[in-house]
């Protein structure tokens, strides 16, 4: 780090992070955020005020070392600095881009308190890429071969951390997708303006080479059973099906024409090509929901073409669940907030299709046991908003592995697991969004991670049995 007093970093210059114009960018898919130069690494990350403690670590649920790669980047290390970030998480590049630094990491830096905060995320993502442009993705040492064999079912971001670090321990690894592409959410429900498609295929190609196994279009559970899975000679089988099935709150009216879920809106036009298959040319939108996934919907219907695009909210902007990030990137784009609204019913067109909504104000109650105030119905203060497609952000429950005799599932359709992951099943381990909910890349990681240490030490541990 630059011999610069603490105080004197303080007043060093927030370094903006660059992005393309709204005008610009609204008119594709490509990454709308783009990387820092080494300079501008180098300027931001010399704002780091080196805390004894740092905050930043332990908001972080990866606990990445941010301080010491903060430190390295100051210094011009880059690849060192990228190496160091790698050894906590399976995919720096891809947090680096996604993951909520705002309401995380960023928003624990005491830089914070008075100034904008360090932007941790743009120097996370600067390293990596830096890195892979000087040496690619080079494969790290693998321990010997135990014997072992584990199946992983889902190739999303916990399933895809348990196959590394499962690998990189010696056993030899199956991952089982539904898709015909891996990568879960990553491919196909996050928008390619916030993470292009080259960078998830870029990461499965350095797991193939690490000696990972990927199996498509087999969906565990109706292509395969469970049973079927251990019965291939599998000892032990990972659990990472994702949260994909859509809450839906009991109103009149939603089964008309033109109201639909997040999740199939945002897989159908979330390409490969970049050339999604809806046009709303015209067509007055309105996403129902406050949180990430709303945002994405909002964003990707004004790439279509919407000609209004409108975000209705119970809450007020600060109580809402997504990024502040995510939340100003609408903005810019043109979507409208309506907050301090809950819809109530549908209306009927006459034809079987949706026309509107009709909503009621909202006003701010006591805390939740979240924290967040509870919204509260205005009595009596009922108004329509005009609507050609409604697509409902709700969030959603666990997607667990049709079974008959599978592990024991939560009324949330999310697995139950003891202290070290494993389910009521022996050898059947789960992790991610499938016992939490839906909730963040950096969670899924944290449970891939750790229940790989759990199966490491399941498989060792089976005293008298010999490896297949």
């Amino acid at each position: 780090m630059p011999n610069v007093e603490k105080r004197e970093r303080l007043k060093l210059p927030h370094m903006p992070i660059p992005k393309r114009p709204p005008q610009e960018r609204v008119r594709d898919f490509c990454e709308v955020t783009l990387t820092y130069t080494p300079e501008q690494a180098i300027a931001e990350a010399s704002r780091c005020v080196e805390c004894a403690t740092p905050p930043c670590v332990k908001a972080c649920p990866l606990h990445n070392p941010i301080k010491d790669w903060l430190v390295l980047t100051a210094e011009g290390r880059f690849l060192e600095a990228a190496h160091l970030s790698q050894t906590t998480s399976n995919m720096p590049e891809v947090c680096g881009r996604i993951c909520p630094q705002d309401r995380l990491c960023e928003e624990a830096c005491i830089v914070g308190v008075k100034h904008p905060p360090v932007a941790i995320g743009a120097i996370e993502k600067f390293i990596n890429e830096y890195a892979v442009a000087q040496e690619g993705l080079p494969l790290p040492d693998v321990a010997p071969s135990t014997g072992y064999r584990v199946a992983v079912v889902g190739s999303g971001p916990a399933g895809l951390a348990c196959a590394e670090e499962l690998v990189r321990r010696g056993h030899r690894v199956t991952v089982y997708e539904a898709a015909p592409k891996p990568g879960g959410l990553l491919r196909y429900g996050i928008p390619g303006f916030k993470l292009e498609k080259s960078v998830v295929d870029r990461r499965i190609d350095y797991l193939s080479r690490l000696g990972v196994e990927f199996i498509y279009n087999t969906k565990v559970g109706e292509d395969i059973a469970l049973e079927g899975i251990l019965q291939r000679g599998h000892q032990a089988v990972f659990l990472a099906t994702g949260a994909t099935v859509p809450k839906h709150p009991p109103l009149p009216g939603i089964e008309l024409e033109g109201i639909e879920d997040a999740l199939p809106f945002l897989i159908r036009n979330n390409t490969e090509e970049g050339t999604p298959e809806d046009d709303l040319t015209g067509m007055r939108v309105v996403v129902l929901g406050g949180g990430d996934t709303a945002m994405d919907c909002l964003r990707t219907a004004k790439r279509l073409g919407a000609i209004s695009v409108t975000c209705v909210y119970r809450r007020d902007e600060a109580n809402m669940p997504g990024s502040r990030r995510e939340v100003q990137a609408a903005k810019d784009e043109g979507v409208v907030f309506d907050w301090l609204k809950a819809p109530v019913r549908f209306l009927d067109n006459g034809a079987g299709g949706v026309r509107g909504i009709e909503c009621i104000h909202m006003e701010l109650g006591e805390p939740d046991e979240e924290g967040r105030r509870k919204p509260v119905p205005i009595e009596g203060s009922n108004f329509e908003i005009d609507a050609d497609l409604v697509i409902l952000a709700f969030g959603f429950d666990g997607s667990p592995v049709p079974a008959a005799d599978g592990p024991k599932v939560t009324k949330w359709g999310t697995y139950t697991v003891d202290e070290s992951g494993m389910t009521s099943i022996p050898g059947v381990f789960a992790g991610g969004d499938v016992v939490r909910g839906a909730d963040l890349v950096t969670t899924a990681l944290v449970d891939g991670r750790a229940a790989a240490v759990a199966i490491d030490h399941y498989l060792r541990g089976r005293a008298g049995q010999v490896a297949a």
